[in-house]
């Protein structure tokens, strides 16, 4: 004899043609609302994924995790305070850097902008610059030459190319016999870089080399203060602790407290989607406590008969939760099917639907990004996956409850 009974039982009830059509419907239903309600959450999770990633990697690619500065807002004898800094176990870099703020002008074109001093060897190590550049190159920034890098959308608000001059001023007097004029320079461009949309790296940000950035600033040997590069970016806050502690003065600061903020709104965004979500199969779990509790009402003359043959209350509860379960586990296995394989296509899929429709959905300047990411994590399909299973368990719970306190002797009055 097939053991256990109460699997035989349920699988039967489960494959067996109904005569009510309805009860297979709504059966049908729940299993088709729990595989659309996985589908749905894993695609939309590994788009969420995927945003998250290629914002981090466009931020991180760009801002140094931490950044050390002296509260007089000029750090003197920097060499030794990188050798100072070197010694923290988790830091894999540091350079040196001046900042300030200017306007570039290029015939009758003004821009404000963010200028920074850096010694191109160090900085490569500290973010990604040099990938980002398009045209020209990061190492023509030589000391006494007076070059800068600028971003592409700043470069075309200027409209300079390479070998194009811009002058730059500063914020900072020079006496002349003139009388009091603002300190200027000219540049030549010698790179532009593209660090994409969102975050205004492009717009406003420009490179010198770090000497030329002290002579134009007037800091002497001194620097605005020191990038550093650690190991785990998720640690900046830990590593800039311990250098207060360490070095209560210096003004350190980390790359959480400038995009925190909106990496903590991200996560927040994919968490209240993965509850709102959720609902999609707690309703699917809904219609299959329906559709068990008119399977129960259909099989009242066969669990009397199974009742009076001496089954158990708790072997015709086990029946019904496995007819229920069963349903439950194929749609869940099903939503799995299909979200996977949505996930892994959905950004070819919208780039198909934007080119039969002959319009861009994603705009770079509203989405950050001009398409559509994916990121599909093993971990939130896991997550997914228990979820759906457990409120299809806890939905055959009333059913199965229900079909134990069957009385043989009402179920089979009438029959």
């Amino acid at each position: 004899m097939f053991k256990p009974l109460s699997l035989y039982i349920g699988l039967r009830y489960t494959r067996a043609k109904r005569k009510n059509h309805f009860i297979s419907f709504i059966a049908l239903m729940s299993m088709s609302g729990i595989a659309l309600g996985v589908a749905v959450l894993i695609t939309v999770l590994s788009v969420m994924n995927g945003f998250d990633s290629h914002i981090r990697n466009r931020v991180f690619s760009m801002a140094p995790a931490v950044t050390v500065q002296a509260f007089t807002g000029q750090l003197n004898h920097w060499s030794a305070w990188q050798q100072k800094l070197k010694q923290i176990n988790t830091l894999q870099a540091v350079a040196p850097f001046v900042s300030g703020q200017g306007l570039l002008r290029h015939l009758e074109q003004v821009e404000g902008v963010e200028v920074q001093g850096i010694l191109p060897a160090q900085q490569n190590k500290i973010n990604q610059l040099n990938q980002k550049i398009i045209r020209g190159s990061l190492s023509a920034l030589t000391p006494k030459a007076f070059t800068i890098v600028l971003g592409e959308a700043l470069a075309n608000n200027l409209g300079v190319g390479i070998g194009d001059k811009v002058t730059l001023f500063i914020p900072k007097m020079s006496v002349s016999p003139a009388g009091i004029l603002p300190r200027f320079k000219r540049f030549t461009v010698v790179g532009i870089f593209r660090a994409g949309n969102g975050f205004g790296f492009d717009q406003s940000l420009a490179f010198i080399n770090l000497h030329d950035a002290q002579t134009l600033f007037l800091t002497g040997k001194a620097v605005s203060g020191i990038n550093l590069k650690i190991n785990n970016m998720y640690e900046a806050p830990k590593v800039t602790n311990e250098i207060v502690n360490k070095y209560p003065q210096l003004q350190v600061t980390d790359w959480t407290q400038t995009y925190g903020a909106l990496f903590k709104a991200v996560a927040l965004e994919k968490t209240m989607m993965f509850l709102i979500l959720i609902l999609i199969i707690a309703v699917a779990a809904f219609n299959l406590v329906s559709s068990l509790v008119m399977a129960v009402t259909d099989k009242q003359a066969d669990i009397a008969i199974l009742r009076t043959m001496g089954a158990t209350p708790n072997l015709i509860m086990r029946i019904f939760m496995i007819q229920g379960s069963i349903i439950g586990v194929v749609g869940t296995i099903l939503g799995l099917i299909g979200g996977i394989a949505l996930a892994l296509h959905v950004t070819d899929l919208v780039d198909w639907l934007q080119h039969i429709l002959h319009k861009q959905l994603f705009q770079s300047s509203v989405y950050y990004l001009s398409y559509l990411p994916s990121e599909l994590k093993i971990s939130d399909v896991v997550k997914i996956a228990l979820v759906a299973l457990l409120l299809s368990l806890v939905a055959t719970l009333y059913p199965a409850w229900r079909a134990a306190r069957v009385q043989p002797a009402e179920a089979l009055r009438y029959e």
